[in-house]
């Protein structure tokens, strides 16, 4: 069994910062590729941010410059530290990992996704 628990959503006025953390556990053989989301009620869930295991990094043009992603291999947790939110930024956030973990015949690969963390940016 692997598992992400994600932390750090809350409410904050315009402008301010939050910094979102989510740890993986379980029989984890090695962690890919994190990500994350953010989903809007009676939206499609959209793709914030991307770091590969080497630390290379993507972030959606909505939040270049405000966000940023970022994960610590030893902890098996990825970050993002988001900075001047907008209204516009309220959302649940989910983390995504691309997880290789050990299973009585070797080694098996899925997707794994947090439970999600509510981020509210008051105007």
């Amino acid at each position: 069994q692997v598992q992400l628990v994600e932390s750090g959503g809350g409410l904050v006025q315009a402008g301010g910062s939050l910094r979102l953390s989510c740890a993986a556990s379980g029989s984890i053989f090695s962690i890919n590729a994190m990500r994350w989301y953010r989903q809007v009620p009676g939206n499609e869930r959209e793709l914030v941010a991307t770091i590969t295991r080497g630390g290379s990094t993507n972030h959606a043009d909505s939040v270049k410059g405000r966000f940023t992603i970022s994960r610590d291999n030893a902890k098996n947790t990825v970050y993002l530290q988001m900075n001047s939110l907008k209204p516009e930024d309220t959302a649940v956030y989910y983390c995504r990992a691309d997880v290789t973990k050990y299973v009585p015949a070797g080694y098996r690969s899925l997707e794994v996704w947090g439970q999600g963390t509510l981020v509210t940016v008051s105007s």
